[in-house]
């Protein structure tokens, strides 16, 4: 999806041109739903001159009813006529970020968050971040009353086709939909699960990359419901199946070009000391981090062993178990893959943390351990002890406790951010820890 340059005249024009009759302001709260505001044409021109103001206090983890007067400034980058026509005609949508209402980049908005890290990595000397996700969903039957089932909408696997793969028709549709707003979709087909699908596009700069996503989730929701299906990104939404995932595949660029590509690497993987010590960075934040890329009570759920998910923090080149893989592909291409992000994070949150936590691997020449190139499934826990192998938090509760002990994770969201999501996350863990499940009576009730 390339970025477009628009001026307010394009737009202006374009808006003529196109009949768009309203205008949807999107913007992401701290748990990554999208919000908008929807307002008439006749408002363009006060949204062009940055003077549209919402209510701020009621947005998850903004702002207290107080501090409530906020703006809205587009991005006219992200100017998009979305496809769905209503009775009083097109309706255009467009990216802002938010602003006080004494005119500053509000600090607990997450797309500004990442502007501000991106802003760090070029004072640092890196052109870009480029980040490729591989976001998974599954499609479940809707009720008469509209409402999500636990029904899947077809009993199909990895790559399956048609007849067993009865969701083909909304998959294809999605993917169609997609290229018709821009995107350069790279692969679309059924995965592991019965009932769970993957559309893959390319990669973008950082921000773009986050912007995609939530448009991107907009448009599977949206497609799938005429389908009388509910997309759903929750990691695990069923027992015995494999959870959805979003697997990140990330590079840094510099004025010559990717910084992770050394044809001269002496071990042979052709990677840069860049690499190697963003890859270092990334594997010591690995347990604090994963709090933001898997920031739900389900997340664990589907970091477990048997499902695909990793579940240990090691890296390899040549294996698909770890956390951290290097794709073969190199020069332009190199790039490391994180295997641990699922779909319900927060995108403009995710990516600023593992920027983070690379960019302090290169600043602090961070060494990354040794790669493991075993399947670590079938490793048992003193051979991963003995090969330096941690696992991965095994619940929200844990993520949190590493989250809220490394500084590098404050850095890379913000005071302002960081305590809201650590507040928020706590709540959440504290009325999952009160809920009793079927499961525990299933255990329990006649046992004890």
């Amino acid at each position: 999806m390339a970025k477009q340059s628009y001026t307010k005249d394009d737009i202006r024009r374009i808006v003529k041109e196109e009949n768009v009759n309203f205008l949807r302001l999107m913007f992401t709260d701290l748990f990554g739903t999208i919000k908008n505001v929807e307002v008439p044409v006749s408002q363009l021109d006060k949204l062009l001159d940055n003077k549209l103001m919402f209510d701020g206090s009621s947005i998850d983890g903004f702002v207290r009813i107080e501090e409530s007067d906020m703006y809205l400034y587009p991005d006219l980058s992200t100017w998009l006529i979305m496809p769905w026509n209503t009775e009083h005609g097109k309706i255009a949508r467009i990216i802002c970020e938010v602003y006080t209402a004494d005119r500053k980049p509000f600090e607990g908005d997450p797309r500004n968050n990442l502007i501000r890290v991106l802003n760090d990595m070029r004072e640092a000397g890196y052109t870009s971040f480029n980040c490729g996700t591989e976001p998974e969903f599954f499609l479940f039957k809707m009720n008469e009353k509209s409402e999500p089932t636990t029904e899947l909408n077809d009993k199909g696997s990895y790559f399956d086709l048609s007849p067993m793969d009865l969701g083909e028709n909304c998959r294809r549709d999605i993917a169609l939909e997609l290229e018709r707003l821009g995107f350069n979709v790279e692969a679309s087909h059924h995965e592991v699960a019965p009932g769970q699908h993957e559309i893959d596009f390319k990669y973008a700069d950082a921000l773009s990359a986050a912007d995609h996503i939530q448009t991107f989730k907009l448009v599977v929701k949206t497609i799938a419901r005429k389908y009388n299906l509910w997309a759903t990104f929750m990691p695990k939404p069923l027992n015995g199946v494999n959870g959805s995932g979003m697997h990140v595949n990330m590079s840094l660029f510099h004025d010559q070009g990717n910084a992770f590509y050394d044809a001269s690497d002496k071990s042979g993987l052709e990677l840069s000391s860049d690499a190697y010590h963003f890859l270092g960075g990334l594997m010591k934040h690995a347990r604090s981090y994963t709090a933001v890329t898997n920031p739900t009570v389900n997340s664990y759920k589907r970091l477990v062993p048997g499902y695909e998910a990793p579940v240990y923090v090691a890296w390899s080149a040549s294996n698909r178990s770890p956390m951290i893989r290097i794709p073969s592909a190199r020069g332009l291409s190199t790039r490391l893959e994180l295997r641990s992000v699922d779909a319900s994070t927060n995108p403009y949150l995710a990516f600023a943390a593992v920027l983070e936590a690379g960019l302090d691997g290169i600043k602090n020449g961070i060494e990354p351990p040794k790669s493991v190139d075993r399947n670590i499934y079938v490793m048992d826990e003193d051979e991963r002890a003995a090969a330096g192998i941690a696992d991965l938090p095994s619940t929200l509760h844990n993520a949190l406790k590493e989250f809220q002990t490394d500084p590098t994770m404050k850095k890379a969201l913000g005071p302002h951010i960081y305590q809201s999501f650590l507040e928020a996350k706590r709540l959440e863990w504290a009325s999952y820890r009160q809920q009793v499940s079927e499961w525990e009576r299933d255990q329990y009730m006649e046992l004890y």
